[in-house]
């Protein structure tokens, strides 16, 4: 029903969740997944949402016959956002796929990461956000700063040193202390506090390493090992001028290819 959902505030006018009302208290049916009743779990585990393809902990919408799970917040992604602090110039819109077209992923304006599912778009210019990101507001209290942050003006912060991860970022917004204006947090590092990471004690992970990128890796590897033994095998003078041959090879060819 839909008041599993009441507890999940947009910071923008209020909306009806996407959801129907059928099942339990804690259960609803979402239009994405709409073959199996999803309920609400609280579990310490990571996992990764399938609405926004993000990361996530705690309480989450999960199937009891399929491995769907969605973000609370995902579930309760209202079809509009109207005014929100964020892009209060324009009207937000739901969208259950990304973006297509292009030779990448578009990024989110909020924390500057790809939007691969899940959206919030803006039809009068290219703004886009995370549900996550819309969680945000211009002003947020999280626990590791004992003040109140205000969001900077889009640009404004792309030289200054997170006081969470230490580093700068070119992307996304960035938040400063109201008091001392000394202390920054990247939108992108406040996530945790809302996706529930931070609350069950787990780091954000890594950029995952490609299925592509791994077997790039153990084919070199493979054909450094075989030339390795046919070194070994006919013996190091003629095994050196083959390793020679074969590099000058490749150079002729990398100058043939700059002249073209």
């Amino acid at each position: 029903s839909s008041s599993s959902l009441s507890h999940i505030q947009f910071p923008t006018s209020a909306a009806q969740p996407s959801t129907n009302g059928n099942g339990g208290e804690n259960e609803i049916t979402h239009y994405t997944h709409s073959n199996h009743p999803l309920t609400q779990l609280n579990l310490s585990q990571l996992f990764t949402c399938d609405g926004c393809k993000e990361y996530g902990a705690g309480t989450r919408f999960s199937c009891q016959h399929c491995d769907f799970q969605l973000h609370d917040f995902c579930a309760a992604a209202p079809p509009l956002l109207n005014n929100h602090p964020l892009h209060g110039q324009h009207q937000l819109v739901f969208h259950s796929k990304p973006k297509s077209g292009g030779m990448s992923w578009p990024t989110c304006d909020v924390c500057g990461k790809s939007t691969k599912g899940f959206t919030f778009r803006c039809r009068a210019c290219n703004f886009q956000m995370h549900p996550c990101c819309a969680m945000l507001s211009t002003e947020v209290n999280f626990p590791i700063h004992p003040h109140p942050l205000r969001v900077l003006p889009p640009l404004n912060g792309a030289a200054m040193d997170c006081g969470e991860c230490k580093k700068r970022r070119s992307k996304g917004r960035i938040y400063r202390c109201t008091v001392c204006s000394d202390y920054h947090l990247h939108a992108l590092c406040a996530k945790p506090f809302v996706n529930g990471l931070q609350a069950n004690g787990i780091p954000t992970p890594g950029k995952p390493t490609s299925a592509l990128g791994t077997a790039a890796r153990l084919a070199s590897q493979v054909v450094i090992e075989f030339i390795g033994g046919l070194i070994e095998g006919i013996g190091e003078g003629m095994g050196e001028a083959l390793v020679q041959n074969m590099v000058r090879g490749r150079c002729i060819s990398r100058r043939t290819r700059v002249r073209e």
